[in-house]
């Protein structure tokens, strides 16, 4: 299938995940503030919160493909005897756009995974790419930017 450029964007829907192996951070006000699980890692608790108190269809799009995301690059680490970096962290936007009268979707993935190798974070990054559910189901249907940065 091929996509189509988006011509122009209407909105974007921003939102962060991390990994806190105690507790999600508290919400602030205008955050959404929501712990998710996974039952292959029972004790990590990942935290996504976004900037507006009733989020859009894209940011919750971009929330569950971020903690999906994030669950993946976690375990590719664990396959690979790599810890990863405590302040590791996802940020996904997802663009709604038009070009013409079609409505398109976009996206761009940016990981963090501090301190390690920028070699190594994107053999990481690329490999969660690849087993992530979200990543499979968008690709090839609309844009993706993925991103690595270790600093």
């Amino acid at each position: 299938m091929t996509t189509t450029k988006i011509e122009k964007v209407l909105l974007t829907g921003k939102t962060r995940t991390t990994v806190n192996r105690t507790k999600a951070r508290p919400a602030g006000e205008n955050h959404l503030d929501i712990q998710l699980s996974t039952p292959n890692f029972p004790k990590l608790v990942h935290s996504f919160q976004d900037i507006q108190p009733h989020p859009t269809a894209e940011q919750l799009f971009a929330g569950a493909w971020s903690a999906c995301y994030i669950s993946a690059l976690a375990l590719v680490a664990k396959q690979h005897k790599i810890e990863l970096p405590t302040s590791t962290a996802v940020d996904i936007e997802v663009d709604l756009g038009v070009s013409g009268s079609a409505y398109l979707l976009q996206a761009r993935l940016n990981a963090f995974l501090p301190g390690l190798d920028q070699a190594l974070a994107e053999q990481i990054a690329h490999a969660a790419d690849e087993i992530c559910p979200y990543s499979k189901a968008t690709r090839g249907n609309i844009d993706v930017a993925l991103n690595v940065l270790t600093s």
